[in-house]
């Protein structure tokens, strides 16, 4: 099933600032080609002594869980 826009945005908004050290408006100013091209170019690699692997749901409810919006 496919993600919706917002889905998309939420997910990635919060995976961002972790991979990628980011402030939100960093991330809202990008477009989607630009974080597209990111991810791939990191995909497979190592960052802080862990590969980069796409987020899991499990791993974005824990991320949820322990990092609230408010």
């Amino acid at each position: 099933m496919a993600e919706n826009f917002s889905t998309s945005a939420a997910r990635l908004a919060g995976l961002v600032p972790l991979t990628l050290g980011w402030t939100p408006e960093q991330f809202w100013r990008a477009t989607p080609e630009e974080l597209a091209g990111l991810f791939r170019s990191l995909e497979g690699h190592v960052i802080g002594g862990a590969t980069a692997l796409p987020l899991d749901q499990s791993t974005f409810a824990m991320l949820k869980e322990n990092f609230p919006d408010g």
